[in-house]
């Protein structure tokens, strides 16, 4: 017989993964012999897991990838990266504005952003990796970005980006700590948050 960590060996190897039809069959069998009682629906137990291990496996990929590209000889990392890519500092009530300009032809990995922000691609035209795939993009370009994001960027011209961040601080320290994460374990990110997960659901079928 089976137990847990077999069951949870073979999701991860995909042995024999069962089709959503069939997952939906088993759900009911199951419900009817064991005569269990829900507080979800099928199709949203089904989609929340298959979002939770494509965000959990994507944010294994990209840690790793952050730390083999700094590793390159000739990698940019600190206050070198930073002099390649200024960044302008602006404040109106209630917002911190942030542009940031990214030269041609440049690999980068961003930071871990904790608040959902809507971003404005205002100059040039970049390729970006995503949990869905690289998404290729040209300025004028607008959009949101949602709470636990981090991105792999390539620059195929230079480049201006500038996002917006709801906050009453203007100390910078204070601002990054306020929006940005160190990793994955935050808590104001975390995948063990679903009800959060099922809102970054929500808000992406809405996109």
């Amino acid at each position: 017989m089976k137990n847990i960590d077999d069951i949870n060996r073979e999701i991860r190897e995909n042995k024999n993964p069962l089709t959503k039809e069939e997952a939906k069959q088993h759900f009911v069998d199951m419900t009817n012999k064991l005569d269990l009682k829900h507080t979800f629906d099928f199709d949203e137990a089904y989609d929340t897991a298959l979002e939770l291990r494509k965000r959990k496996e994507f944010r294994e990929n990209i840690t790793i990838l952050e730390k083999q590209i700094a590793d390159i000889d000739g990698a940019l990392v600190g206050e070198e990266l930073h002099k390649v890519n200024p960044v302008k500092h602006m404040f109106a009530d209630g917002c911190y504005i942030r542009e940031i300009f990214n030269p041609a032809h440049e690999l980068l990995v961003t930071k871990i952003h904790k608040k959902t922000h809507p971003f404005f691609l205002v100059e040039g035209e970049m390729s970006i990796l995503t949990e869905d795939g690289v998404v290729r993009v040209k300025a004028p370009h607008n959009g949101v970005t949602l709470a636990g994001t981090k991105r792999v960027i390539y620059t195929h011209t230079d480049c201006r980006f500038i996002t917006v961040h709801v906050t009453n601080n203007t100390d910078l320290v204070k601002i990054e700590n306020e929006v940005i994460a160190k990793d994955f374990s935050d808590e104001e990110i975390s995948l063990e948050n679903i009800e959060l997960l099922k809102k970054k659901i929500n808000q992406t079928k809405k996109l």
